[in-house]
């Protein structure tokens, strides 16, 4: 379940969470199960944020750093992800991910992610 302080600080916007983020840099957020429906969060920080189950849908993840992020079980029903960086990202199990969402990012092919979401590239092997 999501940090309801942490995402207080999100609803606040990209600039507030990416300051809170830099301030709390050795903060891992947990933004499990978040309800983040059709939010424009271009450009926010994510990295090694857990984001498991969260909503997505119709959210604007454009230019989002998500290195490392846990996004297993994710929806990203008509989310964008143009230049999105998933470098190491888990994205095991997630619902409505297209090929097409997932190629339009960077580093995606670091990410953990789901056979049929292959894409050509190898996929990493989950660590145990």
């Amino acid at each position: 379940m999501a940090d309801k302080s942490q995402l207080d600080v999100l609803k606040n916007g990209v600039v507030a969470w990416n300051a809170w983020r830099e301030a709390h840099a050795e903060v891992r957020p947990d933004l499990a199960q978040a309800h983040l429906v059709g939010i424009d969060l271009m450009g926010a920080n994510f990295a090694g944020a857990d984001l498991r189950k969260a909503d997505l849908r119709g959210t604007n993840l454009s230019d989002t750093v998500l290195v490392e992020a846990r996004l297993d079980g994710a929806n990203f029903f008509r989310a964008t992800l143009e230049r999105a960086d998933l470098a190491g990202a888990s994205l095991v199990g997630a619902q409505f991910l297209t090929r097409g969402q997932l190629v339009a990012a960077h580093n995606w092919q670091s990410a953990l992610r789901d056979p049929d979401l292959a894409c050509g590239a190898p996929i990493p092997h989950q660590p145990p």
